[in-house]
């Protein structure tokens, strides 16, 4: 029996850049009882927090006790958040968002975060894809992440279905991610999400995070099973795959659904 259920976020537990539906919800609370959960991508800890901690705490009712078992693995797992019950005082009975806890974190330096920057923007402009006059008030193309940058061609706050119809087919953003790391090969540029680059470090891709994963948990690869809906060649959930870890292909949120209720059924 698998000790752990490790997810990619958008569009394997959620529309993309959304939070996690009611029963996706539910799902996971249940899944908390029985495995430890681990939620692992490009996204930044705030977004874990909106997305799926939040969802669980206010529509499923999880306790400290169940937080427990879930682990952030944030920015591909280049940095970790496990949650503390009686962290800060708390006798462990209630929701405490300070009781996050940063295990570990693999920051960028200043230097390169600015080299991934004009390489991810000067490709973007040189194929015609830097759409700045797109973005929503506020928004940003491109955003640090500490330990990874990412490149959101149409922003952060653009609607799900102009997003969904930007780079359907993933070409778009395969040829800036080409053109990126010809420019400065010493880093990493992956297609995620509906819009997104991220680029890291080589080597600081999602095996990365399951390493790191295992060593925390005290696991192995065959404790684990994968979801992700990017797991073609390419994809930031392909480095997964390649480990040889047991891995579901998703399309969407309802696919995973569709499993999750498979699995707890046999329990």
């Amino acid at each position: 029996m698998k000790k752990v259920l490790s997810f990619d976020i958008d569009q394997t537990l959620n529309i993309a850049k959304t939070p996690i539906p009611d029963e996706m919800a539910f799902l996971l609370s249940e899944c908390l009882n029985e495995f430890e959960i681990c939620p692992i991508s490009g996204q930044k800890f705030e977004q874990f927090l909106i997305q799926i901690v939040n969802r669980l705490v206010e529509v499923a009712d999880v306790t400290p006790a169940q937080l427990a078992h879930l682990h952030l693995f944030v920015a591909q797992g280049t940095q970790y958040y496990h949650y503390q019950p009686t962290a800060n005082g708390n006798d462990g009975s209630t929701y405490n968002e300070k009781n996050w806890e940063q295990v570990y974190n693999y920051p960028l330096t200043e230097d390169e975060v600015a080299k991934i920057t004009e390489a991810l923007e000067s490709s973007a402009k040189e194929t015609g894809y830097w759409e700045e006059d797109k973005l929503q008030p506020g928004d940003e193309i491109i955003e640090n992440r500490l330990s990874q940058v990412t490149f959101s061609a149409l922003g952060q706050k653009a609607g799900t279905e102009e997003k969904y119809a930007w780079d359907p087919d993933c070409k778009k953003r395969n040829l800036i991610a080409k053109l990126a790391k010809e420019k400065v090969p010493d880093f990493s540029f992956e297609v995620a999400g509906t819009t997104s680059i991220n680029a890291f470090r080589d080597g600081l891709n999602k095996s990365f995070g399951m390493n790191h994963l295992m060593e925390e948990l005290n696991v192995e690869k065959d404790d684990i099973l994968y979801f992700g809906d990017m797991t073609q060649e390419g994809g930031n959930d392909y480095p997964v795959v390649q480990m040889g870890i047991d891995t579901i292909t998703v399309r969407n949120h309802e696919d995973t659904e569709y499993a999750l209720k498979g699995i707890l059924g046999v329990l």
